[in-house]
């Protein structure tokens, strides 16, 4: 127990070190108990990084988008599986550059090419249209994926 300040979580000093120390700066003699200010857990760092976090909380709650496209695989970015025939559907050759080539299933919404977070989630939707729900990274253009439902 920290018997100057009467905290039980924080370790114990010298209470010697800090009246020492107390009076160097306040020029004051040592009264056997160590002020309130002396004890008190500082707050002012404490308030701005509380709000930071809250703030980039909210932000990211924000981010969050819907994106309507193609599940496809990155060696068929186009969503045009024809040069490849790795079967003769859509899905069946977006799954099979992934199982056998490695492949990566991404988003296409016609225009521009996303890596998808989730690579478990997409292969019921190879080859389909699709809603997804997630935030997207600009940067490196990947879909962090909350969410993919088949379109209408």
């Amino acid at each position: 127990m920290d018997h100057e300040c009467g905290y039980v979580h924080r370790p114990s000093h010298d209470a010697r070190r800090i009246a020492s120390n107390i009076e160097d700066l306040a020029g004051k003699t040592y009264s056997g108990r160590l002020s309130a200010a002396a004890c008190a857990i500082p707050m002012k760092p404490l308030i701005p990084s509380l709000l930071a976090t809250v703030a980039l909380t909210l932000a990211a709650a924000a981010d969050k988008q819907t994106f309507t496209g193609t599940i496809t695989d990155d060696m068929c970015s186009r969503a045009d599986h024809s040069q490849m025939g790795m079967g003769p559907t859509d899905a069946e050759c977006t799954i099979a550059c992934v199982r056998v080539h490695g492949a990566s299933y991404i988003f296409y919404d016609g225009k521009d090419a996303y890596t998808l977070s989730d690579q478990q989630t997409p292969e019921k939707f190879a080859g389909r249209k699709v809603i997804v729900t997630g935030t997207l990274d600009a940067k490196t253009k990947i879909i962090h994926v909350d969410s993919i439902i088949a379109a209408k």
